[in-house]
């Protein structure tokens, strides 16, 4: 059986109803894959899954990883809580990019959920890049882009500066450093994608002052009405992107309310640019690559 798919804009993203994700066939599977590389975003109402559950549906795209800059402790496991008591992820971003082969694919599920606000959006930047006017695609092809996570996107707000302080000490206890290009080719579906985000610092090269207008010029086109759809959440929805083609933003527009999702994502591949050059790890070292799952390493180790 097909499943029902409901385009929500005419550049991004799509709902997904009338099947539970756990219950998958290959064929829909198979569906659902194509689905997500044409929607960039798929949003799953009342879904309702478990850790175990979520796991095993993402698992299904690749090996699952962590967050780098989260405590030792919670990397042994294929869920991030992300509670905006801790920190609130309110600028648009591309997951870990500031790592060389970050993340392909976020889950994203809602367990605790203001009654107003904290809604998600998210941004095709395929589209992006292709609406841009041919002088400016032929800049972008060219440039390359420092990012790193000296800048925290999830930054703590309204607590005390100690506790602010402790946080951002952990979020850069290790200061992670990439460059990407700014364009980037879809392994995939071969589409052009701008990487840019909260974590680019500065475009190689160039000088503070000339990176951060070029900066903020081609992040206006991601952004921009015509690129973004917003998911407003019920408890329970499930949220599944393309990291390697969007960005996204939780707004913080719910007061002193709680919200709490829970994260899962897969492995990446480096990215490649228009030129078939791929991306650098600088930071900790050359060889710097995202951390698995204790789950996947095994996994990956007998691949390799």
């Amino acid at each position: 059986m097909s499943l029902n798919i409901q385009p929500i804009t005419g550049r991004i993203g799509a709902t997904v109803s009338g099947v539970r994700v756990t219950d998958l066939s290959d064929a829909q599977f198979a569906e659902l894959q194509q689905a997500l590389l044409k929607h960039k975003a798929l949003f799953f109402p009342q879904q309702h899954l478990s850790d175990a559950e979520q796991e095993a549906f993402a698992s299904r795209f690749g090996d699952l990883v962590v967050h780098p800059t989260t405590p030792s402790e919670a990397n042994t496991a294929g869920i991030l809580e992300v509670d905006s008591e801790r920190s609130r992820a309110n600028s648009w971003h591309t997951d870990i990019s500031f790592v060389v082969d970050y993340p392909k694919i976020t889950f994203l599920r809602g367990e605790v959920i203001p009654e107003f606000g904290g809604d998600t959006v998210f941004a095709n930047t395929v589209s992006a890049y292709q609406h841009l006017p041919a002088p400016l695609k032929q800049l972008a092809d060219s440039l390359w882009v420092r990012h790193t996570n000296d800048y925290d996107y999830a930054a703590p707000k309204q607590i005390e500066a100690v506790a602010n302080k402790r946080f951002r000490e952990q979020f850069t206890s290790t200061v992670y450093e990439s460059e990407h290009p700014l364009v980037r080719v879809h392994p995939e579906t071969g589409e052009k994608a701008l990487l840019l985000g909260h974590f680019a610092d500065r475009i190689v090269g160039l000088n503070s002052r000339d990176s951060r207008a070029l900066l903020d010029l081609f992040q206006a086109h991601i952004v921009s009405l015509e690129n973004i759809v917003r998911w407003r959440w019920s408890q329970g929805d499930l949220a599944v992107w393309d990291n390697r083609a969007t960005q996204h933003i939780a707004v913080d527009d719910y007061g002193s309310a709680r919200r709490i999702v829970r994260r899962s994502t897969v492995h990446g591949e480096i990215p490649v640019s228009v030129s078939g050059e791929s991306s650098r790890a600088i930071k900790p070292s050359a060889d710097t690559r995202t951390p698995l799952t204790e789950a996947d390493k095994p996994a990956l180790q007998k691949a390799g």
